[in-house]
């Protein structure tokens, strides 16, 4: 099957905004390289390599960071038409606030096989305090007290390596009660559900609007050894679920968190805890004043580049 490779040329510092603009429009995978990353591995290896490419070195001078997503052929043209509204929105919005390079865009026909490879070369194992995201396809040994969770996903966002994942996972360890039930909203690629899982939590409801990441999820969580403790659903996030849990996780946006805050309040135990994420930092105070006008204060808060986590507590 062929895709469309769209790739947009940014700066490190808007390359998450960049990428969370490609996850709206693809199921299909969007991969991040980082000049930094390059620059540092250049420098570790500068006294044991015996030959760097200069072109490599020239590419490094140059400061961009490329993002690049899949598309389906078929709709390549509206698909990227949108993404470069987006991205347009995007520099007008962050003008003297940080740099968001050229925003340059380029397509190119690509195989899906191909990508797929190059993605997987690209994920490696995340330590995540005592949890570590690891690759299904790479032997990883975890160190004591570590639960390893296994991801096995090319296509349903969240592995781990973005912002907003990682200070979710970091996050939950806090408030994961043995034996208690855990609600996963917008579950993804399943990682946040099965670490509470493999955490200790006898129960956990997982849900998403996406068919691929239902199925996806499901398949994470067999392959964890967890399914029986997990029940995952293809639902509108909570609708017509009557769970209640002394721990809610909800990594989605701030326009979306701020929609679900009076879905999401009868789901949380009074004592209970909803942890959020994927809170772009100059929307913070609007989404903590929302969870605060129904009884939820924060009691812990993550800051990861332009992103930010909220541990509120219902009191």
């Amino acid at each position: 099957m062929k895709f469309i490779e769209v790739t947009v040329s940014t700066t490190t510092e808007a390359q998450e905004l960049v990428a969370d603009i490609m996850w709206n429009y693809t199921n299909y995978g969007v991969a991040i390289s980082d000049v930094n990353d390059v620059a540092e591995l250049v420098n570790d290896r500068k006294s044991t390599w015996d030959y760097i490419d200069e072109a490599v070195l020239k590419e490094l001078n140059r400061k961009v960071t490329l993002v690049k997503a899949y598309v389906a052929l078929d709709i390549a043209d509206e698909t990227c038409r949108r993404i470069e509204e987006d991205l347009s929105a995007l520099r007008k919005n962050s003008a003297g606030v940080f740099d968001v390079g050229s925003l340059e865009t380029v397509r190119r026909v690509v195989d899906g096989d191909d990508w797929i490879e190059i993605w997987r070369k690209h994920f490696r194992p995340i330590e995540l305090g005592k949890v570590v995201v690891c690759p299904a396809w790479i032997e990883h040994q975890e160190k004591p007290g570590q639960v390893k969770v296994l991801i096995d996903s090319n296509m349903a966002f969240g592995t781990g390596e973005h912002e907003t994942t990682s200070m979710v996972v970091e996050l939950l360890q806090n408030y994961v009660s043995p034996e208690g039930t855990v609600v996963d909203v917008g579950t993804g690629s399943g990682i946040l559900g099965i670490a509470a899982a493999k955490l200790g939590a006898k129960k956990v409801v997982m849900t998403d609007i996406d068919y691929v990441a239902v199925k996806t999820a499901k398949h994470n969580c067999e392959m964890n050894g967890v399914a029986d403790r997990c029940e995952v659903d293809l639902n509108n996030l909570l609708d017509e679920k009557q769970v209640k849990a002394p721990l809610l996780l909800a990594n989605i946006t701030a326009d979306v968190l701020l929609v679900l805050a009076r879905t999401v309040e009868p789901h949380v135990e009074k004592g209970g805890v909803a942890v959020l994420s994927g809170i772009i930092r100059s929307r913070e105070t609007e989404v903590a004043q929302a969870y605060g006008a129904l009884g939820f204060r924060t009691v812990e808060r993550r800051e990861k580049g332009e992103w930010v986590a909220l541990a509120m507590r219902k009191e």
